[in-house]
């Protein structure tokens, strides 16, 4: 059990490559793990964001997340595992009695695998030296503004690498034109019904066209799950494509628990090109939620924040996240997930305005009755 954090869920990383490294950093690594694992239960993520979440280590969540809760934690509980409180809910908690909301709202980048299971202290000094300036000690004193602003500089650039550059603030689309005749309909102001159809368990696409034929004329669109509650059927993809070919515009849910960046970036790429526009992007049902025997339960390598901002960079800079431009980006009408009554108003509205300003542009929720 750690002093500032719950307990740690899963086990710590270890790097990818050492030979490379010196006695001094394995040395160094060693030192700051014994540091970290008693007081935050770091698990050496290569990238630590404990000034953005209250000095409460995010990668004590079972599934990881870097951005805010899951849908299904509570105040009470995690969803992963109700024996435990849901990290999230306590950084929000204490961020909240610390005045420090505003910081919640900066998306967080994902691990870099390259540096997974290393330092930070040292990544922090190393950025010291090539910036050439940094917060000064006589400044914390003399200055403190000053201080506290070339330390926010330093401490941002080493946790937004270039390859990611997250921020706090709205993204608006690049192309004013819809997308789809979904974000045509919402622009217009009508009153839009959707429908959930559920893939089938087997390859047989009749039950699809059987269920679009019933709803053809009623809805709008028709979200397609994909692999919920952990369980293996058609994929969402293959449904929205059958679906759009039986005459209902799809919205196509891709979520992030069973495939890494570049699985999740060729299926939007690939969406688009079937001419699919309408994705619903989420993280995705912890594995322990599936039948048994359970899949590998550490494969969240992205959150529906962290998603919604790759998608929308892919789509209005047409860049993948590694750098690579791409032709003919695939033009989306990117959504996310709510839960309005699963979580404290004050705190769902943050988690709602961060993929917001990530890239949602519709949001969509569990049957509101009230």
């Amino acid at each position: 059990m750690s002093l500032f954090s719950p307990r740690r869920y899963q086990a710590p990383f270890r790097p990818c490559r050492t030979a490379e490294d010196g006695f001094f950093v394995r040395a160094f690594t060693r030192v700051e793990r014994l540091i970290k694992e008693p007081l935050f239960g770091c698990r050496m993520c290569g990238n630590c964001i404990l000034e953005q979440t209250a000095l409460i280590c995010p990668m004590t969540c079972p599934k990881g997340l870097r951005n805010g809760p899951c849908g299904g934690a509570t105040p009470d509980s995690c969803e992963v595992d109700p024996s435990r409180p849901c990290t999230w809910y306590l950084i929000y908690d204490k961020a909240n009695r610390k005045g420090l909301e505003d910081r919640l709202l900066e998306v967080c980048a994902p691990l870099d695998g390259d540096r997974v299971g290393r330092e930070t202290w040292l990544e922090l000094l190393r950025t010291l030296r090539e910036r050439g300036k940094g917060p000064r000690i006589r400044d914390a004193f003399f200055d403190r503004k000053r201080f506290r602003r070339e330390r926010e500089a330093l401490l941002l650039e080493v946790r937004q690498p270039a390859w990611w550059q997250g921020d706090d603030r709205y993204h608006p689309p690049a192309c004013d034109e819809p997308a789809s005749g979904l974000e045509a309909s919402l622009r217009r102001g009508s009153f839009v019904v959707t429908a959930e159809i559920a893939p089938p368990r087997g390859s047989s696409p009749e039950s699809i066209r059987e269920k679009v034929g019933w709803l053809r004329g009623i809805v709008t669109a028709a979200n397609f799950t994909d692999n919920a509650s952990a369980s293996a059927r058609m994929s969402s993809l293959a449904s929205s494509k059958i679906c759009l070919d039986a005459g209902i515009e799809p919205v196509m849910q891709l979520q992030a628990r069973d495939r890494n960046r570049l699985a999740l970036e060729a299926d939007a790429i690939g969406a688009g090109g079937l001419g699919i526009r309408n994705v619903l992007c989420l993280t995705g049902d912890h594995q322990r939620f599936g039948p048994a025997p359970m899949a590998k339960p550490d494969q969240f390598d992205l959150d529906s924040v962290q998603l919604l901002w790759m998608l929308r960079r892919l789509r209005d800079e047409g860049r993948c996240l590694d750098g690579r431009e791409i032709e003919d980006p695939p033009r989306l009408f990117l959504g996310a997930a709510a839960s309005p009554f699963g979580a404290i108003p004050a705190y769902e509205a943050i988690r709602a305005e961060k993929k917001v300003n990530a890239g949602a542009q519709f949001i969509q929720t569990q049957p509101v009755f009230d």
